[in-house]
């Protein structure tokens, strides 16, 4: 049995419903919160709900009180990824971080740390967390609040790995996008404008590159760690692996991607660097794919047509 995390955002979303898909019990949990508009994560939970073996359960992990609703369960896996999303946001309510990064994480660690049923628990950072810095090295520049939060846990997970024996994987996502994406990432953002015959922002005059990475090969990875953890016995570590794709494209690069999908040129505000941005995102996933089996099979062209396909139905 699995016990996901926001199952109703983004990548909970499609990870619940891949083990639903695969006929496993799945325990989502989430507070609907209103970072965006909740009839996106309410339209994701309403597919959820169809199957049989999902139960949703409306939780807030910053109450510790709350998580007593989850003690009959008996699960085997956590995978949490529930939390406060957005880089820039977190420049205008830092505390936000604190409370649903920092303070929840450590409530819902504190409720299952003596729970010996347990085989693994996963949880989601951030590539934010190496700043400026190459993501082969461990050495960071952290440039927001957000990545500060995330790099928390990180530290949070290698102390309750040592004291209380458990088993941790922390997952370093890059630039996460696919159907039912979020509307405040930059390619649901784009879309959205470039339909509306708006124009779109590029901050740092398009110099940014990062590491797109479309939603099926997450949640590929992300079950290829659930497969290793399950030939494992259950044992005090605590690893942390990169996914994203190993490909680093620039702003400039996807916006021409862009327009010959959709057969017409683009308009932009070209826009200055603003604060807290990393300049690059590379995933290297080497460490991953010896052990893991890590693979990226769709790239960027094949991942904007199928979004663009979803995004044209969705309209």
């Amino acid at each position: 049995m699995f016990l996901i995390t926001g199952s109703s955002g983004f990548i909970g979303f499609h990870l619940s419903k891949f083990y639903l898909s695969k006929g496993y019990d799945v325990v989502g949990v989430d507070n609907l919160n209103n970072y965006y508009n909740k009839k996106i994560k309410k339209k994701r939970l309403n597919i959820l709900k169809k199957y049989r073996k999902f139960k949703f359960i409306f939780l807030d992990l910053k109450k510790k009180k709350n998580l007593r609703k989850l003690k009959k369960y008996n699960f085997k896996f956590i995978i949490h990824l529930a939390g406060q999303a957005g880089v820039r946001y977190s420049i205008i309510n830092p505390l936000s971080y604190v409370d649903n990064n920092i303070k929840a994480y450590i409530n819902l660690l504190e409720f299952f740390k003596n729970d010996r049923n347990l085989i693994s628990i996963l949880y989601a950072s951030s590539s934010s967390i190496y700043g400026d810095k190459n993501s082969k090295i461990e050495n960071y520049s952290i440039k927001s609040v957000y990545a500060a939060s995330k790099k928390t846990m990180e530290f949070i997970s290698h102390i309750y790995s040592s004291i209380y024996k458990l088993k941790f994987i922390g997952m370093r996502f890059f630039t996460v996008y696919g159907p039912y994406g979020r509307p405040d990432m930059a390619i649901y953002k784009f879309f959205n404008n470039i339909l509306k015959n708006k124009k779109i922002d590029i901050y740092n005059y398009g110099n940014h590159k990062r590491s797109f990475t479309y939603i099926d090969d997450i949640i590929f990875n992300i079950n290829q760690i659930i497969l290793s953890s399950k030939k494992s016995k259950r044992i005090k570590d605590s690893k942390i692996y990169n996914i994203g794709n190993p490909k680093s494209v620039s702003l400039i690069r996807l916006i021409k991607l862009i327009e010959i999908i959709i057969k017409k040129k683009v308009q932009i505000n070209l826009m200055p660097f603003q604060i807290g941005d990393v300049l690059k995102t590379k995933a290297n996933i080497s460490k991953a794919e010896s052990k893991l089996g890590f693979k990226f099979k769709i790239n960027l062209e094949k991942g904007l047509k199928k979004f663009y396909k979803w995004f044209l139905n969705e309209r």
